[in-house]
């Protein structure tokens, strides 16, 4: 009889070890995870650049031709750019994005950086179509990013990925995200290479940029916005070629001091900022004399708490067979209201294709006086 219930009670371990040795082993097998590498970036930002038209002044004017050929947790605040027109518009989950990627902007300097969101986008993803969501609101931070903070110059966005990671756990699924750069050798723009080469390059814009704040310190607002425009008009040429490297940013504007109308629009929005001038890049459509319409890159600037608009680049055009740039055509975009401005501007409330639709401020009715 004790044989029988020793025989017994070692069967009854054996089916205990077997049973715990069964679901660590479905553990395991389950603590795998599914890496779905999800390149977005061919449906957002770097507009390739390029148009001139002629108008009756006898002049090219410089207007661009942007080809997009691939550019619920509340915060109360987040240390997110000067001048937050476009963030305010975000949705949740792409300020969290936003707010990483602008935090680690030392980081991305390296050009391999991770970005790491660990299950914050959990819940999301166990959603229907849940990646597909995550995909388009990181692709709103990411829009935003450039486009509301100039001076991340460095970044090539086409080669940023966000990967999502499916982790499958007796105990439910879980996901985790991260922002890397693939099997791109770095996500840093042409021209450089290293963090080292990206802070060089910083410290001769904030040469520049210092050199000009001094020119206007204690100047009135109409005066920053004028001196920061005639600036660029005189300093800055417009690239016909489209081949140089840095011409759609602000390294391109201010130090080659050679661009295209993006460049000019970044550069100004740059500068504004530093002023402490809130303003906006605006992207639409300009049509010249002839009647060619083409996209482009502008800016609103607000001042006396009313929106203008102001063209930097049509307000340098390229004077065919020389001769001097008169006050009217340097002027002809300067602080100009929607009267003037929509006669041959239209502006879009999409970056992208199928990017998040941004609404911009309401232009003042009249030109500055």
């Amino acid at each position: 009889m004790k044989d029988k219930i020793i025989i017994i009670l070692l069967t009854i371990i054996v089916i205990i070890l077997m049973a715990i040795i069964g679901v660590f082993g479905y553990v395991i097998y389950n603590e795998t995870s599914l890496n779905e590498t999800v390149d977005m970036i061919g449906e957002i930002v770097h507009p390739i650049l390029g148009y001139n038209h002629k108008n009756s002044e006898d002049t090219t004017s410089n207007i661009d031709d942007i080809i997009i050929d691939e550019p619920v947790i509340e915060k109360e605040q987040s240390a997110v750019s000067k001048n937050k027109n476009f963030y305010n518009q975000l949705g949740n989950y792409a300020k969290i994005i936003y707010d990483k990627l602008y935090e680690n902007k030392e980081n991305l300097k390296t050009g391999t950086y991770t970005i790491e969101f660990g299950d914050t986008f959990s819940e999301l993803l166990k959603q229907e179509n849940g990646s597909e969501q995550l995909q388009k609101e990181y692709q709103s931070a990411i829009e935003t990013l450039v486009y509301e903070n100039p001076e991340i110059f460095y970044l090539e966005v086409t080669k940023m990925y966000i990967n999502i990671e499916k982790i499958t756990k007796i105990t439910g699924v879980k996901y985790n995200v991260y922002i890397n750069n693939g099997e791109s050798t770095t996500y840093l723009s042409e021209g450089f290479s290293s963090k080292e080469d990206v802070n060089a390059c910083e410290a001769q814009l904030e040469a520049i940029k210092n050199q000009i704040l001094a020119q206007i310190n204690g100047k009135s607002d109409y005066d920053k916005i004028k001196f920061i425009h005639d600036y660029l008009i005189d300093n800055v040429e417009y690239d016909t070629t489209l081949t140089d490297i840095n011409i759609y940013n602000i390294y391109g504007a201010l130090v080659s001091k050679k661009c295209v109308c993006e460049g000019y629009a970044k550069a100004f929005k740059y500068l504004l900022d530093e002023a402490g001038i809130d303003n906006l890049i605006v992207i639409g459509v300009g049509t010249n004399s002839s009647g060619q319409t083409e996209d482009h890159a502008w800016n609103y600037v607000k001042i006396n708490n009313n929106w203008y608009a102001v063209d930097v680049t049509w307000d340098d055009p390229v004077i065919i067979g020389g001769g001097r740039l008169t006050d009217t055509l340097r002027y002809r975009y300067f602080l100009k209201g929607s009267n003037t401005m929509n006669a041959n501007h239209e502006s879009i409330g999409n970056f992208t294709e199928n990017g998040q639709v941004y609404t911009y401020p309401t232009l003042s009715v009249s030109d500055y006086q």
